[in-house]
């Protein structure tokens, strides 16, 4: 029986993905582990596999298509799947799929016996249950631990309703289980596999065992429909397919006993398709293994060296040659084009610049580093203080909500971290009612966690009031653009001495200048301005903030 592969939930936030390539197409040989597709989601590329054998009948034509939409069908050779998108209120099949339609009929009807499930190799009726096999939520996972169970056996669920938590070596991720039903059965294991049986949902009664012992043995359910499939097809063996043929070496190459090198399909395939040598890559993936970073930043020291001579060559001749480089965006670049494109000309921006004197803050930050536990940075003395300023000026931390203004009652500042994929906003939640030695702690934990692809959703979500510092780069002053839903966006420069006039003299001080970006349908200019100089105030004499 025709199996559906959806578009599975691959972040917490992600509503599609994009589809970056087809490893794929439609009639091609597919095995459980094989990578289908590379899917673009709002946080990362990741890999998408079948779980199933067979041979992909239908591949959609949508580049985005949602969670839970089909992406692929995988069956038998032949068989009809034009119930399944029916169903699916799908396009009907691509022309390769109508063509095998007659062979289909004959296969559907040799389906027909209902004493097959009572075996514990054969299929059981998929009408009555789903199992939910743990999914593959980061390229590298092995296992996923169960953070926490959000429902029990007997529970009525609903497609889209969170099943359980899950902890990877990535981050926690929720898994849904995609199918209305009870649940008929929660693992009792605290880690389980890639592809083990997580769950299973159906209608209420249906004895799970089968279901159970099916999934249990995979691979004497593999033979057993293998069998099937030998009897009432042609033998296969006689011309062997060019993808039958690469099969053993694919397989081969998993292995990481004997010498092999260890490297994900996709890499594999992008090593090839680039002419690289595998055993040249260094690969930065668990145990070693070569990844798709590993092979997309993969210089060959030789192919430069022997370009040189050409370059050089050219130089002397005094013909240069024009060159260039594409890169597709990633699924968060797009998104933040599209974020702060949309805050940047639909929101009325105006900027306010303060310079302040950091002296006191210097010494103040040496005194408290001997006592703090977590290393105060300047950072955390900026996000201090603007939390307690915006107590002081509350429009300024409001969001514009279209019909409406919401002015937030409680301080959640979210601080820019760049990652190489863009900038993801860690927030520190209600910061005004914490120590300097707690948002130190709490700032570098976040950050870390950010730079290592592991923030939960909880942990960069929700911020009232968000600050860009690029004053460790070298930076004098900028203007930020505001980070929706907040109303203002603080940008922190260097701290540079500079000669200043005080009471009629000359005198060095450090300076740091900090410019503030407003939307002017929510705060006004003399709003802006006094929560600046509250600001100022908290910095130039940090002991304030203590009281």
């Amino acid at each position: 029986m025709a199996e559906i592969v959806r578009m599975p939930l691959l972040s917490d936030t992600m509503k599609e993905g994009v589809i970056a390539a087809w490893h794929k197409k439609v009639g091609d040989k597919v095995q459980s582990d094989d990578v289908i597709a590379e899917v673009e989601t709002d946080k990362a590329t990741m890999e998408v596999m079948p779980y199933v054998d067979g041979v992909l009948l239908y591949a959609s034509d949508k580049k985005a298509i949602p969670v839970n939409g089909i992406m692929v069908i995988i069956g038998k050779e032949g068989e009809d799947i034009s119930a399944l998108l029916n169903e699916e209120g799908s396009e009907k099949p691509s022309a390769e799929t109508k063509e095998e339609k007659p062979e289909a009929k004959t296969a559907t009807t040799t389906e027909a016996p209902a004493a097959a499930p009572q075996k514990a190799s054969a299929k059981p009726d998929e009408s009555l249950a789903t199992v939910i096999q743990m999914p593959l939520l980061s390229d590298t996972m092995k296992e996923g631990k169960i953070a926490a169970w959000l429902k029990k056996v007997g529970d009525k669920v609903a497609s889209d309703d969170v099943l359980a938590e899950v902890e990877t070596d990535k981050a926690t991720m929720e898994v849904m289980p995609y199918v209305d039903g009870v649940v008929l059965y929660i693992s009792d294991k605290k880690a389980i596999p890639v592809n083990d049986v997580m769950a299973i949902v159906g209608k209420e009664g249906t004895d799970v065992q089968p279901y159970l012992d099916y999934y249990a043995n995979p691979g004497a359910a593999a033979a057993a429909e293998k069998d099937t499939k030998e009897t009432g097809t042609q033998a296969e063996t006689a011309t062997p397919s060019k993808e039958a043929a690469a099969a053993p070496a694919a397989e081969a190459s998993k292995q990481d006993d004997g010498g092999r090198v260890k490297i994900s399909p996709l890499a594999r395939k992008m090593a090839k398709d680039k002419g690289i040598n595998i055993s040249e890559v260094k690969g930065t993936g668990d145990g070693g293994r070569i990844i798709k970073s590993d092979i997309e930043n993969f210089v060959p020291a030789a192919k430069s060296n022997a370009t040189a001579p050409k370059a050089a060559a050219s130089a002397a001749n005094g013909a240069w040659e024009e060159s260039y480089k594409d890169t597709d965006l990633s699924q968060m670049r797009r998104v933040i084009a599209q974020r702060l494109g949309e805050s940047k000309f639909s929101a009325p921006h105006f900027y306010l610049t303060i310079s302040v004197k950091m002296d006191k803050a210097m010494d103040a930050r040496t005194e408290m580093n001997k006592m703090s536990e977590s290393k105060i940075s300047f950072n955390d003395l900026v996000i201090k203080a603007s939390a307690m300023a915006l107590q002081k000026h509350p429009a300024v931390n409001s969001s514009w909500m279209g019909d409406f203004i919401r002015e937030n009652h409680h301080i959640h500042i979210g601080t820019a971290v760049a990652v190489p994929e863009g900038l993801i906003v860690p927030v520190v939640k209600f910061a005004n009612h914490k120590t300097l030695s707690a948002i130190a702690a709490e700032s570098k934990e976040l950050v870390k966690k950010a730079k290592d692809k592991k923030l939960q959703p909880v942990e960069f979500t929700g911020n009232t009031f968000t600050i860009s510092n690029l004053g460790m780069m070298d930076i004098d002053e900028f203007t930020a653009i505001i980070n929706p839903p907040d109303a203002c966006i603080l940008a922190v420069g260097k701290i540079e001495p500079t000669p200043v006039v005080e009471e009629g003299e000359i005198l060095v001080r450090n300076i740091m200048k900090l410019t503030l970006s407003c939307d002017h349908r929510v705060v006004d200019g003399a709003v802006g301005a006094a929560f600046l100089q509250t600001l100022k105030a908290f910095l130039e004499n940090p002991v304030t903030m203590l009281v």
